[in-house]
């Protein structure tokens, strides 16, 4: 393949021509100055990296079809961050990814003496040293960068995040390793808020998750077992539910299939069971609010003072770093699905 791909640089002027990465910055309302890749893989995938934005994947979509869900805010700027309770979505994009972390996720509370507003930090992190290590003749396109989540007197987290794809594939791996710099133990909390929309979300989308278990987070969700596998026409009486998925085995995978749309289009994620051992299945089917979320973490998505108080609150030791692998892949055709994904 890479004497392929030399070869046929000679026939082009630019090897954009088939496929490789753009950066630029947005200019329009609350995402003016925004930094931002866009990612071809030349397959007919791709998608858009932001850079100010915790390296989280806005736009995906597969040969011109969309994939995902985004809110009004798009790839807000991180200045307009406020992470006060629930003000979290005033910045709230969706898209491919939104990282949820690293020292909280879930609902805002209060736990041991320091205020925590919903999902943690990560998603406004601005990434420095930003590096575009794409390569046309290795076939590889990959963007890399480092996080810091930090505070004077308090915790002092380091992220290396690694996005990465090859040309000619269907797919998107996400790499983590965070790393305590600080001199005392810091909860680790990590959540992959990973966002399908319309029109691969509609009535026809089948989703299959084969855990080990299923429980419904509130009374609404538990009433609702029976839905967790389907998906209902947008109406404004339709409530959240979220169902939470545990694992047995070293891996999983998880994912969406439309069968009505393009003859077959489903994504599908696979992640290490072991360390992401959690999955929650939030489905919101209101009008305009209409978004499925398969959401692998290290924890259930509840409070921190909840995790703490139940013993299931990990935490990262003073000089200790852990690894997070999360890929996304797009299938199409419903028999290159059925081969594939066994279904």
């Amino acid at each position: 393949m890479k004497e392929q791909r030399m070869q046929s640089k000679k026939y082009m002027g630019n090897t954009f021509q088939l496929g490789g990465t753009r950066h630029y910055r947005l200019t329009d309302g609350i995402s003016d100055g925004c930094r931002c890749v866009d990612v071809n893989t030349g397959s007919g995938f791709s998608y858009t990296v932001v850079c100010d934005r915790g390296l989280d994947i806005s736009l995906a979509s597969y040969k011109g079809t969309n994939l995902v869900f985004l809110t009004e805010n798009m790839e807000a700027h991180p200045a307009h961050f406020d992470g006060a309770d629930i003000q979290w979505l005033r910045t709230f994009s969706a898209g491919l990814l939104t990282t949820c972390g690293p020292t909280h996720l879930g609902p805002p509370c209060e736990d041991d003496g320091e205020i925590l507003g919903q999902h943690g930090r990560w998603t406004s992190l601005p990434a420095k040293q930003v590096c575009d290590l794409s390569d046309y003749e290795a076939g590889v396109l990959k963007i890399c960068g480092k996080l810091y989540d930090s505070t004077p007197f308090g915790h002092k987290i380091a992220i290396d995040r690694t996005v990465s794809s090859e040309y000619g594939k269907n797919f998107v791996v996400i790499e983590d390793t965070l790393t305590n710099e600080g001199g005392k133990e810091v909860p680790l909390n990590v959540l992959y808020h990973i966002n399908f929309g319309y029109p691969l979300l509609c009535e026809d989308t089948i989703i299959h998750v084969p855990s080990k278990e299923c429980v419904g987070y509130d009374d609404y969700t538990k009433e609702r077992m029976a839905e967790k596998d389907s998906i209902k026409a947008p109406a404004g009486e339709n409530a959240e539910k979220n169902y939470m998925h545990t694992f047995s085995g070293e891996e999983a995978t998880v994912w969406v299939h439309n069968p009505k749309l393009e003859g077959g289009l489903a994504v599908a994620i696979t992640f290490p069971s072991k360390d992401l051992p959690y999955l929650t299945q939030w489905v919101l089917e209101d009008v305009k609010d209409y978004v499925l979320a398969l959401e692998p973490a290290n924890v259930p998505c509840e409070s921190r003072d909840y995790l703490r108080k139940n013993n299931l609150l990990p935490f990262l030791q003073p000089g200790e770093s852990r690894h997070f692998r999360v890929k996304i892949e797009v299938v199409a055709g419903n028999d290159e699905i059925v081969k594939k994904l066994g279904k």
